[in-house]
């Protein structure tokens, strides 16, 4: 699944009227106790963003593309409710980009019939990484829910009858705790295609024993301008061997031994503290 091309010349601003429209449906409407914090608007602030994006970008081939620090601070120059503190934004946006570093993330590890192979998925923008389909939990959502829903708005497969609640793989790097459950046994020929415009931009096979189990591994890959990312897919491939290796003992896994100590992995992120869980 490849990504359209790149839209023609767009340089005229949302609306008045249309950024009217959005603050009413996104914040003014918005139940009470998501109003109670700027993390929480800003999480609305930034779903207003999606929609604009996503249909008044599509509909209009003129209207020009906002990163979410631009689109904010319309919204707040606009929105009576929030115009009030339009002279803090710089402060409440980068406390939003601090506090979404936080939310947990939740999503699958999908391998197919012979486990050789793992889907992967690239973001929208150009220079995105490779990462296994997942995201952010809503507030109160169960960890297999949010992968769920992730998985399907990004793939468009539903793994909720293969997931079981014991098969997963989590990480910590900083302040985020990542867990990926392991949905086996997906045949090669599944049609995936995204749910939500605007996010990814390919789907993937890649082979297990071909991705990085390093930081330094991913660099040399990561080369020049064509180089392949796995930023957010090397945490896990040490502890996905180990387990498809207890799966499918006559196979094995492909051998560390040129990876330097047990604890090889976490020397090479100084700034990432890593736990890793998995169950077999």
């Amino acid at each position: 699944m490849a990504r359209e091309g790149n839209p023609v010349h767009r340089s005229i601003l949302p609306p008045q009227e249309l950024l009217d429209d959005l603050c009413s449906r996104f914040v003014l409407n918005a139940p009470e106790e998501e109003l109670q914090s700027f993390e929480r608007i800003l999480f609305l602030v930034e779903q207003a963003h999606w929609f604009y994006e996503d249909n008044t970008m599509e509909k209009n081939s003129n209207m020009k593309p906002l990163s979410l620090r631009e689109f904010a601070s319309l919204m707040f120059q606009s929105c009576a409710a929030l115009r009030p503190y339009i002279a803090h934004i710089d402060d409440i946006y980068k406390d939003f980009t601090t506090y979404k570093t936080s939310v947990p993330v939740t999503g699958a590890i999908i391998l197919d019939l012979s486990h050789e192979r793992c889907l992967l998925v690239k973001g929208w923008k150009v220079g995105a990484s490779w990462s296994f389909p997942r995201g952010k939990k809503s507030k109160d959502e169960e960890d297999h829910h949010c992968a769920t829903r992730e998985v399907w708005e990004e793939t468009g497969f539903d793994v909720s009858k293969l997931l079981k609640l014991d098969d997963y793989l989590e990480v910590v790097i900083g302040q985020q705790r990542i867990r990926l459950y392991i949905i086996s046994g997906v045949s090669n020929d599944t049609v995936f295609a995204p749910k939500t415009k605007r996010e990814i931009s390919e789907i993937k096979w890649h082979m297990v024993d071909e991705l990085p189990m390093a930081s330094t591994e991913m660099s040399l890959l990561n080369r020049g301008p064509t180089g392949v990312k796995y930023f957010m897919v090397w945490p896990f491939v040490r502890p996905l061997r180990a387990w498809i290796s207890k799966q499918i003992p006559t196979r094995g896994c492909k051998d560390d031994s040129s990876i330097k100590g047990k604890d090889s992995l976490q020397s090479n992120v100084s700034t990432c503290e890593f736990s890793f869980s998995y169950v077999v």
